[in-house]
């Protein structure tokens, strides 16, 4: 199908919005018999009448209403194309997609970094925990948590981590813990996103009475990790995400041995065609340098 003129559905926008094509002639800086012109051949197009005249002035018809709904999501995408195509040719737009605590806790303190090698190089960045639709081309990578059975797709597992019991240091010292029985006593902090809860970490330590409740539950890690690092309880969390906090000494692991259960849980995953895309060349080659120590700790 033919496209419709693109004189008329532009003026037919501005008409639309300000109501009077003496205006709309003003804004567009051209004749009033111009735009009337082009809206008649737009009208002609569409085999419909896009407005109503009367002495009053216009008012869109059903179909004039129906049509400036569909075309505001297609002038919009010409607007961003347009943004997009200033951009200075040799600036490259990598999109990720990932999951809100890896994007926040892991991700975020790292970018620097990137941006330091790449800085001819625009990141976009979104989080949420669905996974990112490829067919859609809004982003150029995903790196997503859970187990990884993305059929179709090029998968790789970042690193391994380990979820752990961990708590803020001056909570430590008030509790006295010494065995795992003696948590199902205590304020834990439950996230529910993760791979690994505590009815399975206790049950992998054998102990078999579980709390029924929970302190405080959250459906994001970073915010179970802050809640821990506050020192409102215990949380079970991935030595991965909490890494700043157990490094700099807000958080410490509840068991000197740490008793926790390793797991694969985040994944870099993207289309094998995009593989061959500069861009996520680069990303990908960077990310592999900075999680190959711990893969190679995991092994050793």
């Amino acid at each position: 199908m033919p496209l419709p003129p693109f004189k008329g559905v532009l003026a037919f926008e501005v008409v639309s919005r300000l109501g009077s094509i003496s205006q709309a002639a003003e804004e567009l800086n051209l004749t009033v018999s111009a735009v009337s012109h082009q809206i008649a051949n737009l009208e002609e197009f569409v085999g419909a009448r896009l407005f109503d005249r009367s002495p009053r002035g216009l008012r869109l018809t059903l179909v004039g209403q129906r049509f400036a709904h569909d075309i505001e999501g297609a002038l919009g995408l010409l607007t961003h194309a347009s943004q997009q195509a200033r951009l200075a040719p040799e600036i490259e737009v990598l999109r990720i997609h990932a999951s809100p605590s890896f994007a926040s806790l892991w991700l975020m303190p790292r970018l620097l970094a990137f941006r330091a090698l790449h800085p001819d190089m625009r990141v976009q960045l979104s989080a949420s925990h669905h996974a990112s639709d490829f067919s859609r081309e809004e982003v150029d990578l995903d790196i997503r948590y859970g187990a990884a059975n993305w059929e179709g797709l090029h998968v790789e597992t970042l690193f391994t981590e380990v979820v752990m019991p961990m708590i803020s240091p001056a909570l430590k010292e008030t509790l006295h813990i010494q065995s795992p029985d003696d948590l199902a006593q205590q304020d834990l902090i439950f996230s529910a996103v993760n791979l690994v809860k505590w009815p399975a970490w206790f049950a992998a330590h054998g102990v078999e009475q579980t709390p029924s409740a929970y302190a405080l539950s959250f459906d994001r890690a970073h915010m179970a990790i802050n809640a821990a690092v506050q020192g409102l309880g215990i949380a079970l969390d991935s030595n991965k995400m909490a890494e700043g906090d157990l490094t700099s000494g807000r958080l410490v692991p509840v068991f000197s041995d740490q008793k926790g259960i390793a797991v694969h849980a985040h994944h870099l995953v993207y289309p094998k065609s995009h593989a061959q895309w500069p861009r996520v060349e680069k990303f990908v080659q960077w990310l592999k340098r900075e999680t190959r120590p711990a893969l190679e700790q995991a092994i050793t």
